[in-house]
């Protein structure tokens, strides 16, 4: 099918090799090609001014950036895309625009809607089972999940408390606000639905020394990804293509 209105990926990730493995589990997984999936790298250069109208939604990806860290602890860089993302979603938002933030999608939506962000409910670097809630269960975006399902997690930072003007879809044992949406189809993730096994594996490697692992756990970590095989999160990726395609 031929879509006229691309989506947008909305990147972070200064590392070239994680940066383009995620474009593409992106573009495999919402079954995109590669004009269908525009590209911003932010930790590169400003975020455009989109026109809302002209596309079909929005992806976030993940990021080393964590929204609860101190202010004056921050890069510039970071407290850039901060501003940006602010910005965009005070027009996402009240408009609905189709929005998919994963993993950051926490840092990002959780933090313009006044969420308690953290690090209480961290997880370490591995597959965590999620469970859906009775409003996740009914979610068009979850069509055909199980529920409960296998989950690429790895967070310093996670919601503490979701304030009531957003509806908990899924959770985990560590990790109570997996998955929320505000509006009807505004949506964040804790866990990565976008990852397949190597994709995690890439991210590891390139992010040994980042804090996310102690440096003696490396091989630990990366057979951590491997001990169960994540098979259903990928379909959220294409039920969001498929849900809002034009």
């Amino acid at each position: 099918m031929s879509r006229s209105r691309p989506f947008v990926l909305l990147a972070t990730r200064a590392e070239d090799g994680p940066a383009e493995e995620e474009y593409e589990l992106f573009l495999r997984f919402g079954g995109l090609r590669p004009e269908e999936l525009m590209r911003v790298r932010l930790e590169a250069e400003p975020m455009p001014r989109l026109d809302l109208d002209a596309i079909s939604g929005i992806f976030v990806g993940g990021s080393p950036f964590n929204a609860s860290d101190p202010e004056n602890e921050k890069s510039a860089v970071q407290r850039r895309v901060e501003a940006e993302f602010g910005a965009l979603l005070r027009e996402v938002v009240p408009r609905d625009v189709p929005f998919l933030g994963a993993c950051y999608g926490v840092g990002t939506l959780g933090a313009h809607i006044g969420a308690t962000i953290d690090r209480t409910f961290g997880e370490d670097v591995g597959i965590a089972p999620v469970t859906l809630t009775a409003e996740g269960s009914a979610d068009p975006l979850l069509r055909g999940m199980p529920p409960t399902f296998d989950a690429f997690v790895g967070h310093k930072e996670a919601i503490r408390h979701l304030p009531d003007t957003a509806v908990l879809l899924a959770s985990s044992p560590a990790s109570p606000v997996q998955m929320f949406r505000v509006g009807r189809n505004v949506y964040a993730t804790q866990f990565h639905p976008e990852l397949d096994v190597d994709g995690i594996s890439t991210r590891i490697r390139a992010y040994d020394g980042f804090g996310y692992f102690a440096p003696h756990e490396l091989e630990d970590t990366l057979a951590a990804v491997r001990r169960v095989p994540v098979t259903e999160t990928g379909r959220i990726v294409r039920n969001f293509v498929e849900r809002y395609a034009r």
